[in-house]
């Protein structure tokens, strides 16, 4: 798809995405990501400084909304009835999942995906230091679900359910969407049955 439509950092973004889907973060360069937005490096040094910072910011591009959307709708369904643990775990799983239906979310699933596959400490503190609050607040709304489990027993249960979901968002399974259903419908019964495995794990 031509990128020329957006803006020279948009462009980049897209372009690093992409790329970093495809190859991981060692083996993309610089050069390629240029040539694939179809800029100068020096755009790129402009609007990111390094190639580290852009890793970073193709991260909070989707991140942030997508903590922001979580957040919010964990603070709902806390507020209606906080010991409703799946109405937790759907302001949890669905913003995730809704990245999957975006044509360019699809791309940053993968990237994901890579974060968690390939060793790189910088991009895993990163991603700790800006969004760990997120899944502390989540594991706080949980806690309270179920007072009996130990703080290191939830955040191994807590875990899991996040590496679940991460399989689910990349589509590695069994369970292929079938021809005729959308991918909105599909998304929507992936959430259905990823909740209902999370809140046996965590119950167990």
């Amino acid at each position: 798809m031509s990128l020329q439509h957006f803006s020279t950092k948009d462009r980049i973004l897209h372009a690093a995405e992409e790329l970093f889907a495809q190859q991981g973060f060692a083996s993309t360069s610089l050069r390629q990501v240029t040539s694939r937005a179809d800029v100068n490096i020096a755009a790129v040094n402009y609007h990111f400084g390094s190639k580290e910072n852009l890793v970073h910011e193709v991260f909070k591009h989707r991140m942030d909304e997508m903590s922001e959307k979580r957040l919010a709708s964990l603070a709902a369904a806390v507020e209606k009835d906080p010991a409703d643990l799946e109405a937790i775990l759907l302001a949890f799983i669905q913003p995730a999942l809704a990245l999957t239906l975006d044509r360019h979310g699809a791309s940053f699933v993968r990237v994901l995906a890579r974060a968690y596959a390939e060793k790189n400490d910088g991009l895993r503190n990163f991603l700790s230091e800006n969004y760990g609050q997120v899944l502390r607040e989540f594991a706080k709304a949980i806690a309270r679900c179920l007072p009996d489990l130990s703080k290191e027993e939830l955040y191994w249960r807590m875990d899991f359910v996040a590496g679940a979901l991460t399989y689910a968002m990349a589509d590695f399974g069994l369970i292929k969407r079938q021809p005729g259903v959308s991918e909105k419908t599909h998304c929507e019964k992936a959430a259905q049955h990823l909740i209902k495995f999370a809140q046996a794990g965590l119950k167990a």
